[in-house]
């Protein structure tokens, strides 16, 4: 298929290598691959390149929806060679592959395809699928690198066999694809309209509200609804294979050595950070690559947010860098992406029309936005942070999420002020974060009380980070939001910083150069 950088986020100088811990289950960590006791897991970072090649072509197989389709890997090469090379190792350029199959009968089970490198061979031979007769599979795609293609395997229409949909006209996605999803998601809710297939509620939060789902205007960003949660295990030499039994044992004592690859995505982010640290539960179905064990799953979240979001109900705006074409916004794309992740088109009833101010006054000024997390700061800020070069805590993170998705939805166009202030240490991570009153705009630096404290919050009250104080950034300076940002420099002083230009229209948000999905 053809393509166009249809939007990639601010471009790390370097990836780092360190790892990220990251489990695939709520409970915070998971199963080893022979199926001993649970141990934490680990997320692998290759080693660091002056410049990781972020745009990579998957070669999708011959009949994808069908068991023999399913097990076999999918390859992943650089789109352009010229650019260098794509691993699957690497997690900076890790592609990812997640399936649903679904029975007349409303049967809902998981299997997420393997991916390896082209040209070589799984670690371990990936295992069985099961698809009952007269079943529906969808396949959706993640991609921790900018621009992710989607390619027919030689001599096949595999494209075309598995009704995949990478974009529009050449204009793709970006990080996200997805295979026969409008198919699946139909048969899907005709199952739950005849009671056949039950979706779990939602439950209640700790802070005394609704648990979020992916259409929650405290969870998502500039680009909701993208990436998935499969994850593969990857050895020193570059190859990987599924996460199960028979791949242990046919790894053997290599088995020690292998890493857990992970896409950083919303769907991680919901079910592995926010949900546990809101006492809550992800939605969960038995996954045949990893031996039958209960994971969650991007097709799982939306069903779920399908069922129970209330207004405001985040569906995906115009503004979405993902959707737009030549960095315009297009109804056509917009209306595919939505398709693929079970939302009305637009305009469709009890939809909305994608309006981009509706969606930023309600992520950022609407008390179920994003001032939800600062309303439970105390809540937020003990839970684990899913990169520790970005928040150090799972509050500080999100309010740095939140704030370069200002920049991203462009909202300042749609005259929403950014009410978030950020306080960044030496190394630009945030260590506590404010915001500002419903419709007045961040302080600017210089403007937090004596002793650094945080600037009011939502109803004039203070909002310090974790045990009270908020920490200075270098020289006792604060960050503001992006639109008047400004950085410490040595000295204590501060001056305006130049953005770095945007990749395909979509600007990196504050993970400082580690993951760029989240």
């Amino acid at each position: 298929m053809g393509r166009e950088s249809s939007g990639g986020r601010r471009r790390p100088a370097a990836v780092a290598a360190t790892g990220l811990a990251i489990c695939a289950l709520a409970a915070g960590c998971t199963s080893s691959p022979s199926g001993g006791p649970t141990r934490p897991t680990r997320v692998h970072l290759a080693a660091a390149t002056a410049d990781p090649n972020a745009n990579c072509t998957l070669i999708v197989p011959a009949n994808p929806l069908t068991p023999a389709g399913l097990a076999t890997p999918y390859q992943l090469t650089a789109t352009n060679p010229a650019d260098g090379p794509c691993n699957e190792a690497n997690i900076a350029q890790s592609a990812f592959v997640q399936g649903a199959i679904i029975t007349q009968d409303g049967q809902l089970t998981l299997y997420d395809p393997l991916v390896i490198d082209a040209g070589t061979q799984p670690a371990a031979p990936p295992a069985m699928a099961q698809v009952p007769a007269g079943a529906t599979v969808g396949l959706w795609f993640g991609f921790n690198g900018d621009n992710l293609t989607l390619q027919a395997a030689n001599g096949t229409d595999s494209l075309a066999q598995g009704n995949c949909v990478n974009g529009l006209n050449g204009s793709i996605f970006g990080q996200f694809a997805h295979c026969n999803a409008p198919a699946f998601f139909q048969t899907a809710n005709q199952q739950i309209a005849a009671n056949k297939l039950q979706v779990p509620p939602l439950g209640m939060a700790k802070d005394g509200l609704p648990c979020p789902t992916v259409r929650d205007f405290s969870l998502i960003d500039q680009d909701q609804s993208d990436n998935v949660t499969a994850q593969y295990l990857a050895l020193p030499n570059g190859q990987t294979a599924q996460k199960n039994a028979a791949a242990a044992a046919a790894i053997g004592n290599a088995v020690n050595n292998a890493v857990n690859l992970a896409n950083a995505s919303d769907n991680v982010l919901l079910d592995v950070f926010v949900l546990p640290t809101l006492g809550c539960t992800p939605s969960t179905r038995p996954n045949g690559a990893q031996d039958g064990q209960a994971t969650g799953s991007l097709p799982l979240n939306e069903l779920q947010a399908a069922a129970f979001q209330a207004a405001p109900i985040a569906l995906l705006p115009l503004n979405d860098p993902m959707t737009l074409v030549n960095n315009n916004p297009s109804a056509d794309k917009t209306n595919l992406f939505r398709l693929g992740v079970d939302q009305p088109p637009l305009g469709a009833a009890g939809s909305d029309n994608g309006d981009g101010a509706a969606y930023c006054n309600n992520l950022f000024t609407n008390p179920a936005g994003i001032r939800r997390v600062f309303n439970a700061q105390a809540i937020f800020a003990a839970g684990q942070t899913p990169d520790a070069a970005t928040g150090t805590n799972l509050f500080t993170f999100l309010a740095a999420r939140a704030n370069g998705s200002f920049e991203n939805l462009n909202c300042a166009n749609f005259g929403v002020a950014n009410p978030i202030t950020l306080t960044l240490d030496g190394n630009g991570v945030a260590t506590a974060a404010a915001i500002a009153p419903a419709g007045q705009p961040a302080p600017a630096a210089g403007g937090q009380a004596a002793g650094g404290q945080a600037a009011p919050a939502a109803g004039g009250q203070g909002m310090p980070a974790a045990g009270g104080q908020a920490a200075p950034a270098a020289g006792g300076q604060t960050t503001p939001a992006a639109g008047g940002q400004t950085t410490a420099q040595a000295g204590g002083q501060t001056a305006a910083t130049t953005a770095a230009p945007p990749r395909n229209g979509r600007r990196q948000v504050g993970m400082q150069g580690r993951f760029r999905n989240w």
